[in-house]
């Protein structure tokens, strides 16, 4: 008989606030369907430039204007929205826009659109917020003059900075955050500044939010660093390109929100021919998401939902605020306290790429049972059985990777992952599926080097499922339970970041 076993004594409790008058808002997300400037590479005047992002404007005043009917008070747009990318530095120069630093001076575009010059796209952004009584967050292109000989070693030689740009904007259209994006990916016409900003802002209706972007999220600064402060409602413009089986975006959204225990509101750009889509509103409780799938119609996507409020100030430090600390005296998961160091699984392991990265995995042959696979000194551990054993001809791993990920992108990571196989053979074990069928109990654990380890379940279809629990020990082990799988296991995932292995 099939069961999870005992003693794991400290668990991860999400629990939801209680309801309470005004503990909770209305946000919105807007995947959007870019209109591309189609040479980029060939720089425009500034009125050529205003012509393209004006049509990328005109979609979200009126995404802005179907938010706020539905009640929304803050609405967030993606990554490279308005201009677009594949610019270089020399190219991109007529979108830009000095972006005032809002901590050093308080301007309100909307009603002051002299003050500076060349702040169009500032202009219509403040109106578009003040116009819809909202609370907006945009990404745009950003130059900020620079002195060559007083900072030689981060001031680029033409002198000036040129930033990937959240700008976000009260609902009376004052200008009140402004975040440069500290990890670019692969964007020759930004600079990085010279120094990880960690920027929030506070609203009248939810307390406080910081602010990150894209390839942020996987990174110590600024990420980590708000988290570590108590920042517990982060805002996401993305311009994502999936990447399964372990990072589609949706997917982990979904995982940040559950391992950092913090609300994310993210939005993406809805892109076929880059593989770019999956946008959504994530609670440690809830998930309001869209995932384009083949064959829908390239067009954006507007996600309304009201979440409950976790800023712990705000909230008065009310207990009920969703804070997730907890010790669980019942029955855990593991037959044994030492199941990652039982040879609990005899099954052959063969390396086999996934994600770029030789992780080692072992087959899941048998109709239930235990199995523990190990990349050099990391272990994995899997507990399943089949829900659906008749007629199953889907192929399953247990992968374990332990190392540096260095394509497109390095850092290092320690992973946990559950996945279904692309065909019959074993070689196939780690490549992108996004379909299936079997249906499985499971418990997934490992022992990590950080706390930074994030757990997600997918199913076929790109639909997320809330893993049935969560647990995390003061020693580094944490375990992933699921069972009563609603659609065909993709993949079980715990995908923990070591920050501190980070190189340059």
């Amino acid at each position: 008989m099939f069961s999870f076993g005992t003693v794991f004594t400290f668990a991860l409790l999400l629990i939801p606030p209680t309801e309470a008058v005004d503990s909770s808002y209305v946000a919105a997300v807007y995947e959007h369907n870019l209109i591309l400037n189609p040479d980029p590479r060939v720089p425009l005047s500034r009125l050529e430039a205003l012509q393209h992002l004006q049509k990328n404007l005109d979609v979200f005043e009126v995404q802005a204007a179907r938010a706020a009917q539905q009640g929304a008070q803050i609405i967030v747009f993606p990554e490279d929205g308005l201009h677009g990318f594949n610019f270089s530095r020399t190219s991109i120069s007529a979108y830009l826009e000095t972006v005032p630093d809002p901590e050093q001076e308080s301007w309100n575009p909307c009603l002051e659109p002299l003050r500076h010059n060349n702040t169009e796209v500032l202009q219509q952004l403040s109106c578009m917020a003040r116009r819809n009584n909202l609370y907006l967050v945009a990404n745009m292109a950003d130059l900020q003059p620079c002195s060559v000989s007083a900072a030689p070693s981060s001031c680029p030689p033409d002198g000036r900075w040129q930033f990937n740009t959240n700008v976000v904007f009260r609902s009376d259209g004052l200008l009140v955050a402004r975040y440069h994006k500290y990890n670019l990916y692969f964007e020759a016409a930004f600079d990085a500044p010279p120094e990880p900003e960690i920027v929030t802002f506070d609203t009248p209706f939810a307390g406080k939010f910081g602010l990150i972007t894209c390839f942020d999220i996987l990174f110590q600064e600024p990420t980590v660093i708000l988290v570590e402060k108590g920042v517990r409602q982060i805002i996401f413009p993305a311009a994502w390109m999936n990447q399964l089986p372990l990072l589609d975006i949706i997917q982990f959204q979904r995982a940040f929100s559950l391992g950092a225990n913090v609300t994310l509101l993210a939005a993406n750009i809805r892109n076929d021919q880059l593989i770019m889509t999956g946008s959504g509103i994530y609670t440690p409780f809830s998930a309001t998401y869209h995932h384009a799938q083949r064959g829908d119609p390239e067009e954006g996507r507007l996600l309304v939902a009201r979440v409950p409020v976790l800023d712990p100030e705000w909230l008065g430090h009310n207990a009920a605020s969703g804070e997730a600390a907890a010790v669980d005296e019942s029955p855990g998961y593991c037959y044994s306290d030492t199941c990652l160091d039982s040879p609990a699984s005899t099954a052959p392991v063969f390396v086999s790429s996934m994600m770029y990265d030789p992780f080692t995995f072992a087959l899941l042959n048998a109709t239930d049972g235990e199995m523990r696979v190990c990349n050099g000194t990391f272990c994995c551990y899997l507990q399943y059985r089949w829900v659906e054993e008749t007629g199953r001809t889907e192929l399953y791993a247990l992968g374990a990777f332990d190392g540096t990920h260095t394509v497109n992108g390095h850092y290092a990571v320690q992973v946990c992952a559950l996945v279904r196989c692309a065909g019959s053979d074993a070689s196939s074990c780690g490549q992108e599926v996004d379909e299936a069928e079997s249906k499985l109990d499971f418990m997934l654990e490992g022992k990590f080097a950080s706390r930074h380890v994030y757990p997600s379940v997918l199913s076929s279809g790109m639909v997320l499922e809330q893993p049935e629990r969560v647990e995390a020990a003061a020693d580094g082990r944490v375990s992933l339970k699921h069972s009563s799988v609603m659609g065909g296991l993709v993949t079980a995932c715990l995908y923990g970041r070591m920050h501190h292995l980070d190189t340059a």
